[in-house]
């Protein structure tokens, strides 16, 4: 049976007044949380949420990586820099990072492969836009992109993946897809991973990332094909995340 994983993406939200408060707002109420919990902080604050989340139930992710090991990448982070603050786990796709940095799927690809590399879990995010959904292509969409890294990595490397399906039309907007358009998106996404190799489909861990919050997380999360969710802006507010903590 696959666990229940939530992931918190702060995306470009912090300071480390509000990171001390929102994780010790979190560790507060973690007693009775039997999901997996991840935090993806951004990168300036990456050691301090390390030193606060230590021996705790919490697990620490960075948003996004480069592709490079080291060198002239200004303003760039790698891999290793990442897991030098104990990061077991990366946000890679998301599709902020396609649509305003130009991210193709080669290069979520490479990003994917560069990560499981260095003994980091991605968080690989694939969904479509309004347009897309509209027009009937959403299944077109999810499956070249996901075969985008299985052409790169194969399928076997999806045992170390988390998949994060993020309809771009239900991210910070207020507007959710109902519980069966997910569910019918996470089935046809874990029916493609199936055509490849059945078993790692049934272990994969697929995530609903379009503006899941305490009060849709039970009955998404009741979902049989969804396992969890990486939330956004009810991530910031540690009531709000742990009530979506306890959702599974």
């Amino acid at each position: 049976m696959r666990q229940t994983i939530v992931a918190g993406n702060w995306k470009m939200n912090a300071s480390k007044e509000a990171v001390n408060t929102l994780i010790m707002g979190i560790l507060s109420g973690m007693a009775d949380v039997k999901s997996k919990v991840i935090v993806c902080a951004p990168y300036p604050y990456l050691s301090q949420v390390e030193a606060l989340i230590t021996h705790s139930q919490l697990h620490l992710g960075a948003q996004d990586l480069n592709a490079n090991v080291s060198g002239a990448f200004t303003g760039e982070v790698s891999a290793d820099m990442i897991k030098d603050f104990g990061a077991q786990y990366v946000i890679i796709g998301h599709s902020e990072r396609r649509s305003l940095y130009g991210e193709t799927d080669d290069v979520v690809a490479q990003k994917v492969q560069v990560a499981l590399d260095n003994d980091l879990t991605p968080l690989f995010c694939i969904g479509e836009l309004l347009e897309e959904r509209e027009s009937g292509n959403t299944e077109a969409v999810v499956s070249r992109q996901i075969q985008a890294v299985i052409d790169r990595v194969g399928i076997k490397a999806f045992k170390n993946i988390i998949v994060a399906y993020e309809p771009v039309w239900a991210i910070g907007t207020g507007v959710t897809a109902t519980p069966q358009q997910a569910q019918d998106t996470h089935a046809f996404i874990r029916s493609m991973l199936a055509k490849h190799d059945g078993d790692i489909a049934q272990s994969t861990p697929i995530l609903y990332g379009g503006s899941m919050n305490p009060t849709n997380a039970e009955e998404l999360i009741g979902c049989e094909d969804i396992d969890g969710g990486l939330i956004g802006g009810a991530s910031l507010k540690s009531e709000d995340f742990l009530r979506i903590c306890k959702a599974g």
